[in-house]
């Protein structure tokens, strides 16, 4: 038996984050600020044009990231078999750029991990059953425990931005909903 690289894209969406996790926390901690995005967009620094993609390699610690990529090596081969490689990119990429902006422009909070992406993920595989002219009852009570309990967490002063969350949720819904009913 041999070992296969199964799912490109989230094996190196993994291993990656792995990269600068050794790289931001063991190496040089200097060049955390590089994965996070910034309350304060300024167009006249590349850097910030990079933290719009570059946050969801950021993490927090080791927790953080255990956390994220274990629901990320779980659930994302399913949904790279299902989608296809390019699709997933592309939707991991749209996510980490709309919670980019719009953590910007509308919270006054840094941005950093894949949360956002788990949250896709999840929503996202609701829909692996669908059919045409059907919701599925799992993506309805995968939303409301998901989505609820992260509306419900956003009462509370932490440094968790609950609203990734619910943003990758909704991102991987409206994508799963659209791309099934075809």
């Amino acid at each position: 038996m041999r070992i296969s690289y199964n799912s490109p894209v989230v094996l190196s969406f993994t291993f990656l984050a792995l990269a600068v996790f050794v790289l931001t926390h063991f190496l040089s901690t200097s060049l955390q600020g590089a994965f996070v995005t910034l309350p304060s967009f300024s167009f006249t620094r590349p850097l910030d044009y990079f933290r719009l993609f570059s946050h969801v390699l950021g993490h927090q610690d080791l927790n953080h990231l255990m956390g994220n990529f274990t629901f990320i090596l779980l659930i994302g081969p399913i949904l790279e078999e299902k989608y296809g490689s390019q699709v997933l990119i592309g939707l991991i990429l749209f996510t980490a750029f709309i919670t980019a902006v719009l953590n910007t422009l509308f919270f006054n909070t840094g941005l950093l991990g894949a949360s956002g992406i788990v949250f896709l993920f999840i929503l996202l595989a609701s829909f692996t059953t669908f059919k045409s002219g059907e919701i599925p009852l799992t993506f309805i009570l995968v939303f409301l425990i998901f989505i609820g309990q992260e509306a419900y967490s956003s009462f509370e002063s932490d440094n968790i931005s609950q609203f990734a969350h619910i943003l990758g949720g909704i991102i991987g819904s409206i994508f799963g909903f659209s791309f099934n009913k075809r």
